[in-house]
């Protein structure tokens, strides 16, 4: 996303199962999340469930994917014991997997009720339950009884597929002969993988995979009743059989998110730059601030970064700025203060709250707002006002382990706008007094896009400099 000795920190992959007691969701068929489900199997961290036997409403926390490849994990140091409240990006437990020991740093905010696995248990499934969640506020003493089966038990690990062990090589399966009849009609050997259906033709085999006809639902014309090329090209399918598709409705949030993007690339004229920025220091200072004043902070990356975005669009004001057309004219608009949107996902939709005059607020205020909003636009609870306006955006999916870098649409009327891929750990060689040495860095890219009718490239670059200098010297973040 490296050796077993490295120790990363990776936020959790989350899948929200049918069960959802208190969460906004889309409403999709039952079809839609079966085969959704089916796709993404490895990555589920959280399930929701109604109350179960005597047990209050509570959600089941289970083993994360923490990387493309992890299919089971041990378990390693819990950081959080029953009764602790959690918060979005305190790390819960210590998880190594057969290549990295790596902190599951949650996503949700409650109260730890139980804890089902233990320090050292090992070769634990991705998706078996590991502990339980209730709200803020809940009592967890009825969870003291709760055991692994009222969870659903574990799930059972992949099969392992083992190659032959005999060294000598196996002598080749016969394919079978091919029946009197088809051998009569088609007048040549049907390929081997065509012996399962006889009367199809070789030919109208192809096209049916192509146009993806169902050969079942064709009566064949040719000599024994064989299906031929012709047969496949004259299928008209019934007006009774199934859809092989759903229309979904559009949200009227989804159509203002559709109009603007298309609106944006159409009259914007984007321009990319990326930069590696070494997070390595940002973390350390962001785990010792999180330790101090027992758990009074609870700064994420995205905290340190807003503020980042603000101490560079100081530095390079042009960047802060709005194309603005009034009667017929045009200006180009340099804000005095530092308003920067924050791109939040929502089951209806994008939406970008504002988090308002970030040159003058400090971490643990950014940290707070930032939480507050996210929440209340989750539950589309926010005021007009504090989803509209903003000089600047910021769109941070690093709590997706696969994106490494993305580009993102600007939010017109602004200039700018900062996506933010996930923490990866780099091998960077350091040259030391006794020759190179191999030393591991954490870092990040981003993507910055611009609207070239007021950010020129060269000030764009300069922008990104600003921001990679302060992000790599966060001490400067606390002057």
């Amino acid at each position: 996303m490296v050796a077993s000795a490295v120790r990363m920190r990776t936020p959790s992959a989350m899948f929200l199962s049918r069960g959802a007691a208190s969460m906004r969701r889309p409403q999709v068929s039952y079809k839609f999340q079966e085969v959704l489900k089916s796709q993404m199997p490895a990555i589920s961290a959280i399930s929701r469930f109604y109350a179960s036997k005597s047990f209050p409403p509570h959600t089941i926390i289970s083993m994360p994917a923490l990387s493309p490849t992890m299919t089971a994990g041990n378990v390693g140091v819990w950081q959080k014991k029953a009764g602790d409240t959690l918060a979005p990006g305190d790390v819960l437990v210590e998880i190594e997997t057969d290549k990295a020991q790596m902190d599951f740093e949650f996503q949700e905010e409650g109260i730890l009720a139980k804890v089902l696995k233990e320090t050292g248990e090992k070769d634990i499934a991705v998706g078996s339950p590991i502990a339980v969640l209730v709200e803020e506020g809940a009592d967890v003493s009825p969870f003291e009884s709760f055991t692994l089966a009222d969870a659903g038990g574990d799930k059972a690990p992949p099969a392992e597929k083992e190659a032959p062990k005999s060294d000598e090589p196996s002598a080749p399966t016969p394919a079978p002969e091919p029946a009197a009849e088809e051998a009569e009609t088609s007048g040549e050997k049907l390929q081997p993988s065509l012996d399962r259906e006889p009367n199809v033709s070789y030919a109208a085999k192809a096209l049916a995979l192509e146009k993806g006809v169902p050969l079942k639902a064709i009566k064949g014309t040719g000599k024994g009743g064989q299906i031929t090329k012709e047969d496949v090209q004259k299928y008209q399918p019934a007006a009774t059989s199934a859809a092989t598709f759903e229309d979904l409705p559009v949200s009227s949030m989804r159509k203002t998110i559709a109009n603007r993007l298309k609106q944006s690339m159409a009259e914007n004229p984007h321009y990319f730059v990326s930069a590696t920025l070494s997070v390595t220091k940002l973390l350390k200072l962001r785990q010792a601030l999180n330790a101090s004043a027992d758990g009074k902070y609870k700064l994420s990356v995205n905290d340190f970064l807003v503020k980042a975005c603000a101490a560079a669009l100081l530095k390079v004001p042009q960047v802060n700025s709005s194309w603005i057309e009034e009667n017929g004219q045009a200006v180009i608009r340099q804000h005095n203060t530092v308003d920067i949107s924050v791109a939040v996902s929502t089951p209806t939709g994008l939406i970008t709250p504002v988090v308002k005059g970030v040159q003058g607020l400090g971490l643990s205020s950014i940290s707070n707002q930032v939480r507050d909003l996210g929440k209340r636009a989750r539950d589309n609870k926010l005021k007009p006002e504090e989803y509209q306006g903003g000089t600047f955006t910021i769109s941070n999916m690093g709590m997706n382990p696969a994106v490494e870098r993305f580009t993102a649409v600007i939010n017109p009327p602004q200039a700018g706008i900062l996506a933010v891929g996930t923490v990866r750990k780099v091998a960077v060689p350091v040259e030391t007094a006794e020759g190179t040495v191999t030393e591991w860095d954490e870092q990040i890219v981003v993507t910055g896009s611009f609207d070239h009718k007021v950010v020129d490239g060269a000030v764009g670059g300069e922008w990104i400099k600003e921001l990679k200098k302060v992000v790599e010297n966060p001490l400067e973040l606390l002057l």
